[in-house]
């Protein structure tokens, strides 16, 4: 059963994004993504100005008349989501967590793909592959795919306490309040990045080239070699997902962080200047050398932040493709 929350979100991103592709989008992903090549479609009498090149010898002979084949672009595609559930995405500092920015990436991507008749299948990856939807077409199984990024990472309630668990008598809101005290507090394992599974995981599941958006806030290392073995075969877009308050840190005294991904603690002077400033050009110097590495490999980037909205990059994505292909 879907939880409620998760139901309402997915509408909310079905309405919201779906708009949004037909108001905004329309055309700008067709124009960027081709098909695999050119299919044959049918053979026609030859007319003046068309490529000599084309004209079929064989038909020609046969009918004595000469004939042409007419090719049309072989339009489908496949596009694969590789997204990243790992528990570092659950990180929000305004309105919306990473997740939820790449959830509603995911859904103005497989939304502009099932416009067009693409197929679109989903690979949810952490430390492993956790979830895989193989590629269909249908707006129905888009749907699915978005849910399945949502609900990724947000544990379902466990089973409830029977009705007669109450030992002190105590109020029915009181005792609510003390179960989800309890499945707040069992936390799940945690869940680290492991791209180069997930990389490894398309590798031997896609026979035939597809376009692979790898949405993820990229905390992992030793992966670059078999992204761009994977780029050689298919092709590959990576959207890095971040929040503004992971780059500055303000003044508030004494406190605790916490890796999300691994556990480990750490106590720091926020009302350190050196400090604050430490944290920024890391996290610059790490995006930035992503971005140097990903275009030496000759793989786009995205750039999402989940403080604001995700159509901007992905249409700056769109644009940039279109102007590239122009050349």
């Amino acid at each position: 059963m879907l939880p409620a929350e998760i139901a309402a979100q997915v509408k909310r991103i079905q309405l919201v994004t779906g708009r949004q592709v037909a108001d905004v989008m329309a055309g700008a992903y067709l124009s960027v993504f081709k098909g695999r090549g050119m299919e044959f479609d049918e053979v026609r009498p030859y007319v003046p100005g068309d490529d000599v090149r084309t004209i079929d010898w064989n038909v020609t002979a046969r009918t004595g008349e000469p004939h042409v084949k007419r090719y049309v672009e072989e339009r489908e595609l496949t596009v694969m989501l590789l997204v990243d559930v790992s528990a570092s995405l659950d990180f929000g500092s305004a309105r919306r967590s990473k997740r939820e920015a790449a959830a509603e990436l995911s859904a103005m991507i497989a939304f502009s793909a099932i416009q067009n008749e693409d197929k679109i299948g989903l690979l949810l990856f952490h430390g492993e592959a956790d979830e895989d939807i193989p590629p269909r077409k249908g707006q129905k199984h888009a749907l699915r795919v978005i849910r399945e990024v949502l609900a990724r990472g947000q544990e379902e309630a466990e089973r409830p306490p029977p009705r007669s668990w109450n030992p002190w008598g105590l109020p029915r809101a009181v005792v609510e309040r003390f179960r989800k005290l309890k499945l707040a507090s069992a936390r799940a394992p945690r869940r680290s990045t492991n791209i180069s599974y997930a990389l490894e995981f398309c590798r031997r599941v896609l026979p035939r080239r597809t376009v692979l958006f790898l949405v993820s806030d990229f905390l992992d290392e030793g992966y670059l070699d078999i992204l761009r073995h994977a780029n050689r075969r298919h092709d590959v877009v990576c959207a890095l997902v971040g929040d503004e308050r992971e780059r500055t840190v303000d003044a508030a005294g004494l406190i605790t962080l916490e890796d999300a991904e691994t556990g480990e603690r750490r106590l720091v002077d926020t009302d350190s200047a050196a400090f604050r400033a430490a944290m920024r050009d890391a996290a610059r110097s790490r995006e930035a050398r992503l971005e140097d590495e990903l275009r030496v490999s000759g793989i786009d980037l995205i750039r999402v932040d989940a403080t604001r909205s995700v159509v901007d990059p992905l249409l700056q994505f769109f644009a940039m493709r279109k102007r590239r292909l122009r050349r």
